[in-house]
């Protein structure tokens, strides 16, 4: 089997892509930076960061390859042009080191944030979309990292494109944004929700997506993968039957989210402590990020589950492992 790269292979997505590689007997590399560790793999790990071209250099010599699952994912910042720094140009350092490698393929992982979401209508990879529509520096950031994939496989750089939806299950670290809903709901932190809706699909899923990209993915190409369309309200109503603890009934109007969100980033701008509302997490809920995954379905055979058994998992291992 190949040498493959992967990138991110601390964090949630990335581990379980690291796993699933091994498990399908990929010799697996994984690009970590100095202080950060790979748990519960036996892969080789490498030191170096996406902002060091030379560290990236070393990493991909030999592989065969690539799937760059590393971003900063983060809904504030003190210092938002670290985001650029490493979801843009590191990005764009990577490609470059694969294509001076002869990399067979890439595969990049993107985000749902970077689809179209028309109104009445399940957004897709076809969508009318733009930079004016990114909402804060993450969607930005991970856009503008899109468009460098994308001139990177127009130039002949075989890339293909991943735009997972919100990933839940085992293993999330940090917590991502979609697993401090299910960790706070646990701590009884979420007395009331606000009227949005996300995109729910199993991280396994999402991991098998990557390989079918590398597989049967088109150069050039963006393919979605989620599962579930589904309100806040619904996502807490099944966590409160999967935890047996009661849902949150009272509804926040948007205005007074948006106000929060505004005094307690502004604090947190002040303090450089992370605000309890981020204001682009705010300005993200005021869509319901309902999306189709068809595209994927169709061409790489991406069959998800539903998402029951990914929060099932999910709120067992938070449990666990302490976080509640």
């Amino acid at each position: 089997m190949p040498l493959t790269l992967v990138t991110g292979a601390s964090g949630f997505l990335g581990w379980h892509v690291a796993r699933l590689l091994s498990e399908r007997g990929h010799r697996v590399r994984a690009l970590c930076r100095p202080n950060s560790r790979v748990r519960e793999l036996e892969v080789e790990r490498v030191p170096g960061d996406l902002r060091d071209g030379e560290s990236l250099a070393r990493a991909i010599a030999g592989c065969k390859l690539v799937f760059h699952v590393a971003a900063d994912y983060r809904l504030w910042s003190k210092h938002p042009e670290d985001l650029y720094q490493s979801n843009v140009e590191g990005t764009r350092n990577l490609l470059e080191a694969a294509e001076r490698a002869g990399v067979e393929c890439v595969v990049y992982t993107s985000t749902v944030g970077c689809i179209g979401m028309p109104k009445n209508a399940l957004g897709d990879e076809d969508t009318p979309v733009s930079v004016a529509d990114m909402a804060g520096h993450y969607k930005r950031s991970k856009w503008l990292a899109e468009q460098v994939a994308l001139e990177k496989a127009r130039a002949g750089l075989p890339v293909v494109i991943v735009n997972p939806t919100a990933p839940v299950g085992d293993h999330d670290w940090k917590p991502t944004p979609t697993g401090k809903i299910i960790v706070d709901f646990l701590r009884n932190k979420l007395p009331a929700f606000v009227d949005t809706g996300l995109n729910l699909v199993d991280v396994r899923d999402i991991a098998i997506g990557h390989l079918l990209a590398a597989e049967h993915g088109r150069p050039g190409e963006r393919y979605i993968l989620g599962s579930e369309n589904l309100t806040l309200q619904q996502i807490l109503g099944r966590l409160a039957e999967i935890a047996n603890k009661p849902a949150p009934t009272t509804r926040v109007p948007y205005a007074l989210a948006y106000a929060t969100g505004v005094i307690t980033t502004a604090w947190a701008d002040f303090t450089g402590r992370e605000p309890l509302a981020p204001l682009e997490g705010v300005k993200m809920a005021r869509k319901k990020m309902f999306v189709t995954h068809t595209k994927a379905a169709r061409e790489l055979g991406f069959s998800p589950g539903l998402a029951n058994a990914a929060l099932q998992r999910a709120v067992e291992w938070f449990r666990a492992n302490g976080y509640c």
